[in-house]
């Protein structure tokens, strides 16, 4: 890319959003913050429960992810968050304007197999239908492209920089 853009790497759960985020903030020469550690205890606590999260949840967490996108203006950076709704998307960009959004899609069976496969992990496999039930993608006015999430780590990476790049031609 040809200027360091902030990119919000989005998705429903097991996209791939944690293993991604870090390579291609690798690939780009930028740091890479992990979208769940901006989560309060109590948001952990309720989808650890099986509980989704609603909007009043949402505001802080989304408030602290654009704290720290806006900090990384003009310097670039990666972060991950869900952002499965326009109204996140324009909260996050309301803090970091130049943000721009790399949606992982899939199929829902893949997603929903590597979910399984996932240890450690807060978010159970019961939360997809309610992530896909919120999902609105990217909308042609918005500053994002999508990356389908077939294929390896490496793979899916190249791919979003490759589609990343077209951003700023």
């Amino acid at each position: 890319m040809n200027k360091p853009h902030v990119v919000v790497v989005m998705g429903v759960a097991g996209t791939g959003k944690t293993t991604i985020g870090p390579l291609l903030a690798e690939r780009l020469g930028v740091p890479y913050a992990e979208g769940d550690d901006f989560h309060p205890p109590a948001n952990i606590a309720k989808m650890s429960a099986g509980t989704p999260l609603d909007d009043e949840d949402r505001w802080p967490w989304l408030d602290a992810i654009g704290q720290w996108a806006h900090g990384r203006a003009g310097l670039g950076g990666v972060v991950s968050s869900s952002a499965l709704k326009r109204s996140y998307r324009d909260r996050l960009r309301a803090a970091a304007p130049g943000a721009v959004f790399l949606h992982l899609t899939g199929d829902r069976e893949l997603i929903e197999e590597r979910m399984r496969e996932r240890k450690g992990h807060f978010m159970p496999t019961a939360l997809l239908d309610s992530q896909y039930a919120t999902l609105q993608p990217l909308q042609d006015d918005e500053a994002g492209v999508d990356v389908d999430v077939s294929g390896t780590p490496e793979v899916i990476t190249e791919r979003a920089v490759a589609t990343l790049r077209r951003l700023d031609n």
